[in-house]
């Protein structure tokens, strides 16, 4: 029914030709110094180990995992808190994964509280999930956008067409 194709097989030697006779093959590309690259792994996230203790803000595009204490803001990507650790102050990401303390607003398109979570703050989010047994003081806020800083810009033209309110002054008094 099936049978095996030939056309890459070589075919029967002709008679009188040689392997001298057949033309030579294609001689390799010369190697040129650009090459072409691989799509970059993602890099690792970086680690804020148990025995570190940061006062200061953190800020990168990419991930963060906390095990230690963190007095400041963050700003990442992917941030997962630790069960051991404990973070004082504004959490901003894409992604937020709470194991450990949080004490401040937690701003995420995605946040989960897992059991182990303890939040003291409000937490504004696009998408929610909180562990049965995770312990969570604050007001929960969904926003669109929950990354912005969720103030209302006050155009500049707006601003500078409102007349500043003088003071009023007493009226004199009568004599």
């Amino acid at each position: 029914m099936f049978s095996k194709s030939r056309i890459n097989e070589p075919g029967p030697k002709k008679a009188g030709e040689s392997e001298a006779d057949k033309p030579a093959a294609p001689a390799a590309a010369p190697k040129s110094d650009f090459q072409t690259s691989a799509p970059k792994p993602k890099p690792t996230a970086s680690l804020i180990s148990s025995d570190l203790h940061i006062t200061g803000n953190l800020r990168t595009t990419g991930d963060i995992q906390v095990e230690g204490q963190i007095d400041g803001d963050i700003r990442a990507h992917l941030l997962t808190v630790g069960e051991g650790a404990t973070i004082k102050g504004e959490v901003i990401a894409d992604d937020v994964v709470v194991n450990g303390r949080v004490k401040g607003t937690v701003r995420g398109l995605k946040v989960r509280l897992t059991s182990s979570a303890q939040v003291e703050g409000d937490i504004i989010h696009k998408t929610i999930a909180i562990e049965s047994g995770a312990h969570f003081e604050g007001s929960v806020q969904r926003q669109d956008d929950p990354l912005s800083n969720g103030k209302p810009a006050v155009p500049a033209a707006a601003a500078a067409a409102k007349p500043a309110a003088a003071p009023a002054k007493p009226a004199p008094k009568a004599r």
